[in-house]
Protein backbone atom coordinates (compact mmCIF):
# COMPACT_ATOMS: atom_id res chain seq x y z
CA UNK A 1 0.00 0.00 0.00
CA UNK A 2 1.34 3.42 -0.94
CA UNK A 3 1.67 6.19 1.61
CA UNK A 4 -1.10 8.10 -0.17
CA UNK A 5 -3.42 5.09 -0.05
CA UNK A 6 -2.60 4.53 3.61
CA UNK A 7 -3.38 8.16 4.40
CA UNK A 8 -6.65 7.97 2.48
CA UNK A 9 -7.62 4.82 4.37
CA UNK A 10 -6.78 6.49 7.69
CA UNK A 11 -8.77 9.60 6.73
CA UNK A 12 -11.78 7.46 5.80
CA UNK A 13 -11.59 5.60 9.08
CA UNK A 14 -11.39 8.86 10.99
CA UNK A 15 -14.43 10.24 9.18
CA UNK A 16 -16.56 7.13 9.74
CA UNK A 17 -19.20 7.38 12.49
CA UNK A 18 -18.03 5.92 15.76
CA UNK A 19 -19.91 4.15 18.49
CA UNK A 20 -18.89 4.34 22.11
CA UNK A 21 -15.91 2.18 23.17
CA UNK A 22 -18.05 -0.24 25.19
CA UNK A 23 -21.03 -0.51 22.85
CA UNK A 24 -22.27 -4.10 22.83
CA UNK A 25 -20.93 -4.92 26.29
CA UNK A 26 -23.58 -6.03 28.81
CA UNK A 27 -22.78 -5.58 32.49
CA UNK A 28 -24.81 -7.19 35.29
CA UNK A 29 -24.25 -4.86 38.23
CA UNK A 30 -24.79 -6.17 41.76
CA UNK A 31 -22.92 -3.24 43.31
CA UNK A 32 -24.17 -0.70 45.81
CA UNK A 33 -23.11 2.36 47.84
CA UNK A 34 -20.13 4.02 46.05
CA UNK A 35 -17.11 1.89 45.17
CA UNK A 36 -18.88 -0.46 42.78
CA UNK A 37 -21.44 1.99 41.35
CA UNK A 38 -18.70 4.52 40.52
CA UNK A 39 -17.04 1.80 38.43
CA UNK A 40 -20.18 0.61 36.66
CA UNK A 41 -21.38 4.16 35.96
CA UNK A 42 -18.14 4.83 34.11
CA UNK A 43 -18.63 1.62 32.13
CA UNK A 44 -22.09 2.91 31.24
CA UNK A 45 -20.80 6.38 30.38
CA UNK A 46 -18.67 4.81 27.66
CA UNK A 47 -21.41 2.69 26.15
CA UNK A 48 -21.92 -0.48 28.20
CA UNK A 49 -25.49 -1.66 28.84
CA UNK A 50 -25.43 -1.78 32.63
CA UNK A 51 -28.22 -3.74 34.34
CA UNK A 52 -28.36 -2.63 37.97
CA UNK A 53 -29.72 -5.37 40.26
CA UNK A 54 -31.30 -4.17 43.50
CA UNK A 55 -33.21 -5.54 46.46
CA UNK A 56 -36.99 -5.22 46.14
CA UNK A 57 -38.44 -2.43 48.23
CA UNK A 58 -35.27 -0.92 49.66
CA UNK A 59 -32.84 -1.05 46.76
CA UNK A 60 -29.24 0.12 46.85
CA UNK A 61 -28.20 1.42 50.28
CA UNK A 62 -27.37 4.81 48.75
CA UNK A 63 -31.05 5.29 47.91
CA UNK A 64 -31.61 5.73 51.64
CA UNK A 65 -28.29 7.02 52.98
CA UNK A 66 -29.47 10.60 53.66
CA UNK A 67 -32.97 12.02 54.13
CA UNK A 68 -34.03 13.83 50.97
CA UNK A 69 -37.21 15.30 49.49
CA UNK A 70 -36.90 12.98 46.48
CA UNK A 71 -36.62 9.89 48.65
CA UNK A 72 -34.99 6.96 46.89
CA UNK A 73 -34.21 9.12 43.84
CA UNK A 74 -31.97 11.45 45.83
CA UNK A 75 -28.81 13.18 44.52
CA UNK A 76 -26.48 10.70 46.26
CA UNK A 77 -28.00 7.79 44.33
CA UNK A 78 -28.51 9.66 41.06
CA UNK A 79 -24.90 10.87 41.01
CA UNK A 80 -23.41 7.39 40.61
CA UNK A 81 -26.08 5.39 38.79
CA UNK A 82 -26.76 7.07 35.46
CA UNK A 83 -26.54 5.13 32.20
CA UNK A 84 -27.96 2.03 33.90
CA UNK A 85 -31.20 0.09 33.64
CA UNK A 86 -32.74 -1.06 36.88
CA UNK A 87 -34.06 -4.40 38.11
CA UNK A 88 -35.53 -5.06 41.55
CA UNK A 89 -35.50 -8.82 42.03
CA UNK A 90 -35.47 -11.18 44.98
CA UNK A 91 -32.21 -13.08 44.54
CA UNK A 92 -32.79 -14.93 47.81
CA UNK A 93 -35.46 -16.96 46.05
CA UNK A 94 -34.60 -19.80 43.68
CA UNK A 95 -36.86 -18.24 41.04
CA UNK A 96 -34.95 -14.97 41.30
CA UNK A 97 -31.57 -16.67 41.09
CA UNK A 98 -32.74 -18.66 38.07
CA UNK A 99 -33.79 -15.45 36.31
CA UNK A 100 -30.42 -13.86 36.99
CA UNK A 101 -28.55 -16.92 35.73
CA UNK A 102 -30.48 -16.65 32.46
CA UNK A 103 -29.45 -13.01 32.11
CA UNK A 104 -25.84 -13.66 33.12
CA UNK A 105 -25.57 -16.43 30.52
CA UNK A 106 -25.70 -13.75 27.83
CA UNK A 107 -23.74 -11.04 29.66
CA UNK A 108 -20.12 -9.97 29.31
CA UNK A 109 -19.37 -8.73 32.83
CA UNK A 110 -20.70 -9.34 36.34
CA UNK A 111 -19.64 -6.82 38.99
CA UNK A 112 -20.14 -6.92 42.76
CA UNK A 113 -18.75 -5.25 45.86
CA UNK A 114 -20.15 -7.41 48.64
CA UNK A 115 -18.12 -8.87 51.47
CA UNK A 116 -15.96 -11.83 50.52
CA UNK A 117 -18.05 -14.97 49.96
CA UNK A 118 -21.44 -13.30 49.50
CA UNK A 119 -21.61 -13.86 45.73
CA UNK A 120 -20.68 -17.51 46.24
CA UNK A 121 -23.46 -17.94 48.82
CA UNK A 122 -25.90 -16.38 46.35
CA UNK A 123 -24.88 -18.94 43.75
CA UNK A 124 -23.10 -16.34 41.62
CA UNK A 125 -19.46 -17.12 42.39
CA UNK A 126 -16.89 -17.17 39.61
CA UNK A 127 -16.41 -20.93 39.51
CA UNK A 128 -20.13 -21.50 39.04
CA UNK A 129 -20.78 -18.71 36.56
CA UNK A 130 -17.81 -19.47 34.30
CA UNK A 131 -19.38 -22.89 33.64
CA UNK A 132 -22.51 -21.08 32.58
CA UNK A 133 -20.64 -18.47 30.52
CA UNK A 134 -16.92 -19.10 29.83
CA UNK A 135 -16.53 -15.64 28.25
CA UNK A 136 -17.72 -13.91 31.42
CA UNK A 137 -15.53 -11.32 33.15
CA UNK A 138 -16.37 -11.71 36.84
CA UNK A 139 -15.26 -8.64 38.80
CA UNK A 140 -15.30 -8.18 42.56
CA UNK A 141 -14.32 -5.33 44.84
CA UNK A 142 -13.99 -6.15 48.54
CA UNK A 143 -12.55 -4.54 51.62
CA UNK A 144 -9.62 -6.87 52.19
CA UNK A 145 -9.82 -9.82 49.80
CA UNK A 146 -10.96 -13.41 50.06
CA UNK A 147 -8.13 -14.72 52.23
CA UNK A 148 -6.21 -13.50 55.24
CA UNK A 149 -7.19 -12.43 58.76
CA UNK A 150 -9.31 -9.46 57.63
CA UNK A 151 -11.22 -11.19 54.83
CA UNK A 152 -14.46 -11.33 56.80
CA UNK A 153 -14.41 -7.65 57.73
CA UNK A 154 -16.66 -5.14 56.00
CA UNK A 155 -15.02 -3.05 53.28
CA UNK A 156 -15.92 0.45 54.39
CA UNK A 157 -14.06 3.57 53.26
CA UNK A 158 -13.20 5.08 56.64
CA UNK A 159 -12.18 1.71 58.09
CA UNK A 160 -9.67 1.27 55.29
CA UNK A 161 -8.32 4.78 55.78
CA UNK A 162 -7.40 3.60 59.26
CA UNK A 163 -6.11 0.11 58.35
CA UNK A 164 -4.01 1.27 55.40
CA UNK A 165 -1.86 3.84 57.21
CA UNK A 166 -3.29 6.80 55.31
CA UNK A 167 -5.14 8.17 58.33
CA UNK A 168 -2.02 8.11 60.52
CA UNK A 169 0.00 10.57 58.49
CA UNK A 170 -0.84 14.21 59.06
CA UNK A 171 0.92 17.54 58.68
CA UNK A 172 1.70 17.90 62.37
CA UNK A 173 1.64 15.72 65.46
CA UNK A 174 -0.52 18.45 66.98
CA UNK A 175 -3.24 17.78 64.39
CA UNK A 176 -5.86 15.28 65.60
CA UNK A 177 -6.27 12.00 63.77
CA UNK A 178 -9.32 12.47 61.60
CA UNK A 179 -11.43 11.06 58.78
CA UNK A 180 -10.64 12.19 55.24
CA UNK A 181 -13.91 13.91 54.30
CA UNK A 182 -14.26 12.48 50.77
CA UNK A 183 -14.65 8.78 49.96
CA UNK A 184 -11.01 8.33 49.06
CA UNK A 185 -10.86 4.53 49.38
CA UNK A 186 -14.17 3.86 47.64
CA UNK A 187 -13.36 6.00 44.62
CA UNK A 188 -9.79 4.76 44.20
CA UNK A 189 -10.87 1.12 44.42
CA UNK A 190 -13.78 1.74 42.05
CA UNK A 191 -11.38 3.11 39.45
CA UNK A 192 -9.05 0.13 39.89
CA UNK A 193 -12.06 -2.15 39.41
CA UNK A 194 -12.93 -0.26 36.21
CA UNK A 195 -9.36 -0.69 34.94
CA UNK A 196 -9.33 -4.39 35.79
CA UNK A 197 -12.54 -5.00 33.86
CA UNK A 198 -11.18 -3.22 30.79
CA UNK A 199 -7.97 -5.26 30.97
CA UNK A 200 -9.93 -8.50 31.23
CA UNK A 201 -12.13 -7.53 28.27
CA UNK A 202 -9.03 -6.72 26.24
CA UNK A 203 -7.54 -10.09 27.14
CA UNK A 204 -10.80 -11.79 26.14
CA UNK A 205 -10.52 -10.18 22.70
CA UNK A 206 -7.33 -12.20 22.24
CA UNK A 207 -8.20 -15.46 24.02
CA UNK A 208 -11.99 -15.69 23.85
CA UNK A 209 -12.03 -16.49 27.57
CA UNK A 210 -13.23 -14.44 30.51
CA UNK A 211 -11.50 -14.32 33.87
CA UNK A 212 -11.81 -13.25 37.48
CA UNK A 213 -10.96 -9.64 38.41
CA UNK A 214 -10.43 -8.89 42.10
CA UNK A 215 -9.54 -5.59 43.73
CA UNK A 216 -9.57 -4.62 47.39
CA UNK A 217 -9.78 -1.31 49.17
CA UNK A 218 -6.84 -2.36 51.32
CA UNK A 219 -4.60 -2.99 48.29
CA UNK A 220 -5.76 0.16 46.52
CA UNK A 221 -4.88 2.35 49.47
CA UNK A 222 -1.50 0.65 49.87
CA UNK A 223 -0.79 1.12 46.17
CA UNK A 224 -1.63 4.80 46.42
CA UNK A 225 1.28 5.02 48.89
CA UNK A 226 3.84 3.32 46.63
CA UNK A 227 6.47 6.03 47.12
CA UNK A 228 6.04 6.16 50.88
CA UNK A 229 6.01 2.37 51.10
CA UNK A 230 9.25 2.08 49.11
CA UNK A 231 11.00 4.47 51.50
CA UNK A 232 9.63 2.63 54.54
CA UNK A 233 10.54 -0.82 53.19
CA UNK A 234 14.00 0.08 51.91
CA UNK A 235 15.17 2.92 54.15
CA UNK A 236 13.05 2.55 57.28
CA UNK A 237 12.04 6.16 56.80
CA UNK A 238 8.56 7.64 56.81
CA UNK A 239 7.88 10.09 53.99
CA UNK A 240 5.13 12.59 54.72
CA UNK A 241 4.51 15.05 51.91
CA UNK A 242 2.32 17.12 54.22
CA UNK A 243 5.34 17.85 56.43
CA UNK A 244 7.59 19.32 53.78
CA UNK A 245 9.04 22.45 55.42
CA UNK A 246 8.12 24.88 52.65
CA UNK A 247 4.64 23.50 52.04
CA UNK A 248 1.51 24.31 53.99
CA UNK A 249 -1.93 25.82 54.27
CA UNK A 250 -2.07 29.25 55.85
CA UNK A 251 -4.95 31.43 57.01
CA UNK A 252 -5.30 34.84 55.41
CA UNK A 253 -7.51 37.77 56.35
CA UNK A 254 -10.41 36.37 54.30
CA UNK A 255 -9.79 32.64 53.78
CA UNK A 256 -6.64 30.58 53.26
CA UNK A 257 -3.86 29.91 50.78
CA UNK A 258 -2.00 26.70 49.99
CA UNK A 259 1.69 27.06 49.14
CA UNK A 260 4.02 24.41 47.74
CA UNK A 261 7.60 25.60 48.09
CA UNK A 262 9.23 23.10 45.79
CA UNK A 263 10.09 22.39 42.17
CA UNK A 264 12.24 25.53 41.97
CA UNK A 265 15.79 26.55 42.72
CA UNK A 266 16.18 28.31 46.09
CA UNK A 267 12.44 28.26 46.90
CA UNK A 268 12.94 29.78 50.35
CA UNK A 269 14.62 32.78 48.74
CA UNK A 270 11.52 33.32 46.58
CA UNK A 271 9.18 32.75 49.53
CA UNK A 272 11.05 35.38 51.50
CA UNK A 273 10.61 37.83 48.63
CA UNK A 274 6.92 36.97 48.09
CA UNK A 275 6.17 37.46 51.78
CA UNK A 276 8.02 40.79 51.82
CA UNK A 277 10.34 39.71 54.62
CA UNK A 278 13.12 42.08 55.57
CA UNK A 279 15.66 39.29 55.40
CA UNK A 280 16.37 36.33 53.17
CA UNK A 281 15.55 33.35 55.39
CA UNK A 282 18.13 31.22 53.57
CA UNK A 283 20.80 33.32 55.32
CA UNK A 284 19.72 32.08 58.73
CA UNK A 285 21.81 29.09 59.82
CA UNK A 286 18.74 27.25 61.11
CA UNK A 287 17.13 27.42 57.66
CA UNK A 288 20.21 27.25 55.41
CA UNK A 289 19.70 23.67 54.13
CA UNK A 290 16.78 21.37 53.48
CA UNK A 291 17.72 19.20 56.46
CA UNK A 292 17.82 22.29 58.68
CA UNK A 293 14.46 23.43 57.34
CA UNK A 294 13.00 20.01 58.17
CA UNK A 295 14.54 20.12 61.64
CA UNK A 296 13.19 23.61 62.30
CA UNK A 297 9.95 23.34 60.37
CA UNK A 298 7.75 24.61 63.23
CA UNK A 299 9.68 27.86 63.55
CA UNK A 300 9.74 28.35 59.78
CA UNK A 301 6.04 27.69 59.38
CA UNK A 302 5.27 30.12 62.21
CA UNK A 303 7.01 32.90 60.25
CA UNK A 304 4.96 32.02 57.17
CA UNK A 305 1.71 31.91 59.11
CA UNK A 306 2.25 35.30 60.71
CA UNK A 307 2.88 36.95 57.35
CA UNK A 308 0.00 35.30 55.50
CA UNK A 309 -2.38 36.41 58.27
CA UNK A 310 -1.73 40.08 57.44
CA UNK A 311 -3.43 40.22 54.03
CA UNK A 312 -6.00 38.63 51.72
CA UNK A 313 -5.77 35.40 49.76
CA UNK A 314 -5.88 37.27 46.44
CA UNK A 315 -3.00 39.49 47.54
CA UNK A 316 -0.81 36.56 48.50
CA UNK A 317 -1.59 34.39 45.48
CA UNK A 318 -0.53 37.28 43.25
CA UNK A 319 2.71 37.73 45.19
CA UNK A 320 3.48 34.01 45.12
CA UNK A 321 2.74 33.79 41.40
CA UNK A 322 5.12 36.68 40.73
CA UNK A 323 7.88 34.65 42.36
CA UNK A 324 7.02 31.52 40.38
CA UNK A 325 5.82 29.60 43.45
CA UNK A 326 3.07 26.99 43.24
CA UNK A 327 0.04 28.12 45.19
CA UNK A 328 -3.74 28.09 45.24
CA UNK A 329 -6.61 29.62 47.14
CA UNK A 330 -8.33 27.12 49.42
CA UNK A 331 -11.84 26.98 48.06
CA UNK A 332 -15.16 25.40 48.93
CA UNK A 333 -16.73 22.78 46.69
CA UNK A 334 -19.44 25.28 45.79
CA UNK A 335 -16.80 27.73 44.56
CA UNK A 336 -15.09 25.03 42.52
CA UNK A 337 -18.31 23.90 40.89
CA UNK A 338 -18.97 27.51 39.87
CA UNK A 339 -15.46 28.00 38.49
CA UNK A 340 -14.81 28.80 34.82
CA UNK A 341 -12.30 25.94 34.61
CA UNK A 342 -14.97 23.46 35.66
CA UNK A 343 -17.18 24.73 32.84
CA UNK A 344 -14.31 24.76 30.34
CA UNK A 345 -13.62 21.09 31.09
CA UNK A 346 -17.29 20.20 30.60
CA UNK A 347 -17.44 18.67 34.05
CA UNK A 348 -21.09 19.44 34.83
CA UNK A 349 -23.88 17.76 32.88
CA UNK A 350 -27.63 18.29 33.13
CA UNK A 351 -30.42 15.80 32.60
CA UNK A 352 -34.14 15.43 33.28
CA UNK A 353 -35.30 12.85 35.82
CA UNK A 354 -38.99 11.86 36.04
CA UNK A 355 -38.99 12.22 39.83
CA UNK A 356 -36.17 14.62 40.66
CA UNK A 357 -36.69 16.93 37.67
CA UNK A 358 -33.70 18.85 36.34
CA UNK A 359 -30.62 17.20 37.76
CA UNK A 360 -27.02 18.39 37.51
CA UNK A 361 -24.08 16.18 38.26
CA UNK A 362 -20.44 15.63 37.37
CA UNK A 363 -19.36 14.33 33.99
CA UNK A 364 -16.86 11.52 33.45
CA UNK A 365 -13.28 12.74 34.05
CA UNK A 366 -11.87 10.84 31.04
CA UNK A 367 -11.99 12.94 27.87
CA UNK A 368 -11.74 11.03 24.58
CA UNK A 369 -11.50 13.06 21.37
CA UNK A 370 -13.61 10.78 19.14
CA UNK A 371 -15.74 8.68 21.52
CA UNK A 372 -16.42 10.81 24.60
CA UNK A 373 -18.59 9.75 27.50
CA UNK A 374 -22.30 10.42 27.08
CA UNK A 375 -25.29 10.64 29.41
CA UNK A 376 -27.97 8.55 27.71
CA UNK A 377 -30.05 7.60 30.74
CA UNK A 378 -30.73 9.09 34.13
CA UNK A 379 -30.40 6.74 37.10
CA UNK A 380 -33.26 4.22 37.13
CA UNK A 381 -36.15 4.22 39.53
CA UNK A 382 -36.25 1.07 41.62
CA UNK A 383 -37.22 -1.84 39.37
CA UNK A 384 -37.99 0.49 36.45
CA UNK A 385 -36.78 -1.85 33.71
CA UNK A 386 -37.77 -5.26 35.12
CA UNK A 387 -40.15 -6.22 32.33
CA UNK A 388 -38.07 -4.70 29.55
CA UNK A 389 -34.90 -6.59 30.52
CA UNK A 390 -36.72 -9.89 30.99
CA UNK A 391 -38.44 -9.59 27.62
CA UNK A 392 -35.07 -8.98 25.95
CA UNK A 393 -33.80 -12.16 27.60
CA UNK A 394 -36.54 -14.39 26.24
CA UNK A 395 -39.19 -14.25 28.99
CA UNK A 396 -42.72 -14.04 27.63
CA UNK A 397 -45.58 -12.04 29.13
CA UNK A 398 -46.97 -15.01 31.08
CA UNK A 399 -43.60 -15.77 32.66
CA UNK A 400 -43.07 -12.13 33.62
CA UNK A 401 -46.58 -11.94 35.09
CA UNK A 402 -45.93 -15.10 37.11
CA UNK A 403 -42.70 -13.65 38.55
CA UNK A 404 -44.61 -10.54 39.62
CA UNK A 405 -47.33 -12.66 41.24
CA UNK A 406 -44.71 -14.69 43.13
CA UNK A 407 -43.15 -11.46 44.46
CA UNK A 408 -39.83 -12.18 42.76
CA UNK A 409 -40.07 -8.84 40.95
CA UNK A 410 -41.03 -5.68 42.81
Amino acid sequence: MTMQAANEKADAAAAAPRGLPLDGITVVDFTQVFMGPSCTQLLGDFGADVIKVERPGRGDTSRNSLPDKDGQDNPIFLSINRNKRGMAIDTKSEEGRSVMRDIIAGADVVVSNFRAGVMERMGFGYDELKKLNPRLVWASGTGFGNTGPYSSLGGQDVINQAYSGVMWRRSSDDDPLTVYPTTLCDYTTGMHLFQGILLALRSRDETGEGQKVEVTMYDSMLHMQMQEAAMQLNRGFEVNWGRMPLTGVFATTDSAVCMVGGFAADPLLHISAALGLEEDLTLRPEFATHDKQVENRSALQKIFAERFATNSTAYWTERLEAEGLLNAPVRTLAETLDDEQTAANGMIVESQHPTAGTFRTLNAPIHLSHTPATVRRVAPRLGEHNDEILAENGFDDDEIRRLHELGVLK
